[in-house]
């Protein structure tokens, strides 16, 4: 039985999503951020070192890392299904199922830390250089790149229906998490409307439907 180590809001969701697109079987382990830091309980760490969800357990194995755990299922349960054949869809295939994390995610975890600090209780008088420096990276360095980013998805999703090509594929469920996190950290895809209308076909997804059941509540913070 593959039990996937569930922390709220957070990447496993997909796995989640995934694991209900293959129909496969699975147990939920779950637990919940700290309320006042939102880091992931140290018990995490009896199943990885480094305490980080996703991770998933099959048998004896033990798999961490969104894109390594999707695509071991993809490779091993999946019988052909969620992953392209031809040679230019696996090529997108292979490059979105890394650039969520390598590419997407950076500056959109850079925008949540630096609004943060922003937002953190400090003295008063160094208060307004904390602030001034938070906006300054993220006015010259961490919105462009976000804006780019977007720019460059939703013309990908211009020129096929999903990001490896014609058919929906586990890729999909892998930039699902960055997509969502533009929304909530980027305001609204308005400008992007392949992006936004990408969200929408993904939300409206039985098996999405689903892992939103079996996970529970489901928001990213901004």
């Amino acid at each position: 039985m593959i039990t996937v180590h569930h922390l709220n809001n957070s990447r496993s969701q997909r796995v989640l999503w995934l694991l209900e697109e293959l129909g496969l079987p699975y147990e939920v382990k779950r637990y919940e951020r700290d309320a006042k830091t939102s880091l992931a309980p140290p018990e995490l760490r009896q199943v990885h070192p480094l305490g980080k969800s996703p991770v998933i357990t099959d048998g004896a194995l033990t798999v961490a890392e969104s894109g390594a755990i999707l695509e071991y299922l993809v490779d091993r349960y999946g019988q052909g299904r969620l992953k392209p054949t031809g040679e230019q869809d696996l090529l997108h295939y292979r490059y979105f199922m890394h650039f969520a994390e390598g590419s997407a995610m950076p500056p959109l975890v850079m925008k949540l830390v630096f609004n943060k600090i922003k937002r953190t209780p400090m003295p008063f008088f160094v208060k307004p250089i904390a602030k001034g420096i938070a906006d300054k990276v993220l006015a010259g360095f961490v919105q462009p790149n976000i804006d780019a980013q977007l720019k460059f998805l939703d013309g990908e999703l211009a020129a096929r229906p999903w990001f490896a090509g014609a058919e929906f594929t586990a890729a999909d469920v892998q930039m699902s998490f960055p997509v969502e996190a533009a929304a909530a950290r980027g305001g609204n895809l308005s400008s992007y409307p392949k992006l936004a209308d990408f969200l929408a076909r993904i939300h409206a997804r039985p098996a999405y439907q689903k892992a939103l059941q079996r996970g529970g509540p489901y928001s990213l913070m901004s």
